[in-house]
């Protein structure tokens, strides 16, 4: 079972379901046209608003927790940055605050590649301080298949008394699953310039936002092979 913060349009998620991880059982989302997107694809899934305001002890303790934190404090195309800090990206108080609260067997945290050294070493320090060991992995959507490179970092946790993370398998097996990956016939058409300020702004700022599912789905089927799963 499934927890998903910063939700977005449910790509994190998505990806971890198609390997086999799900259901998910409730997520957590503050913009409203996300949630509706959310609340149309996972009618019977429990969605909640403001993390901030998420108390862990009215939620379903879920095997994997999993959330991107809002990374404008931390990409490289913010010349502000705080790193953690900063209003938004500091919102990661609140994830390690439930994953705290909850101690789910495992943890996945999703972020921008550009700026990994803004918070890669404190986030897996912050989960190590509550009994997780962790592993970063770099994953772009063209090692699945796709037409450009949007990179990511994930950090896959587990908890240190489950003895379940090796890093070597479940490496090895993202990218066995990786390369079995066709280029993609069609993708979404994301323009880089506006045409006009229609519906399609909303749109595009989903899918900029959001995890590539295939690329979530291989990061899964990397933790199925720590389980024993291939």
């Amino acid at each position: 079972m499934i927890g998903s913060l910063f939700s977005g349009i449910g790509g994190l998620e998505l990806g971890l379901e198609r390997a086999g991880l799900g259901p998910s059982i409730w997520q957590v989302e503050i913009d409203p046209k996300a949630r509706a997107i959310l609340a149309r694809h996972w009618p019977s899934t429990l969605l909640l608003e403001d993390v901030r305001e998420v108390c862990p002890t009215g939620l379903t303790k879920p095997d994997l927790i999993c959330g991107g934190f809002p990374c404008q404090d931390i990409s490289s195309a913010n010349y502000n940055r705080r790193g953690l800090s900063g209003e938004k990206s500091g919102l990661w108080v609140h994830f390690h605050r439930i994953v705290e609260a909850l101690q789910p067997s495992w943890v996945v945290v999703e972020n921008v590649a550009s700026g990994w050294k803004k918070w890669v070493s404190v986030v897996r320090s912050d989960l190590h301080g509550i009994g997780y060991s962790s592993m970063p992995i770099r994953v772009c959507a063209a090692d699945v298949g796709a037409r450009h490179r949007r990179c990511r970092v994930f950090i896959v946790a587990n908890l240190d008394s489950d003895g379940k993370l090796q890093p070597e398998r479940c490496v090895e097996n993202i990218w066995r699953w990786a390369s079995n990956c066709r280029w993609w016939a069609d993708e979404p058409d994301v323009a880089r310039v506006v045409h006009g300020l229609s519906g399609r702004l909303d749109r595009e700022r989903f899918l900029g936002n959001a995890v590539v599912p295939q690329v979530a789905e291989a990061v899964g089927h990397g933790i199925l092979a720590c389980l024993g799963g291939n």
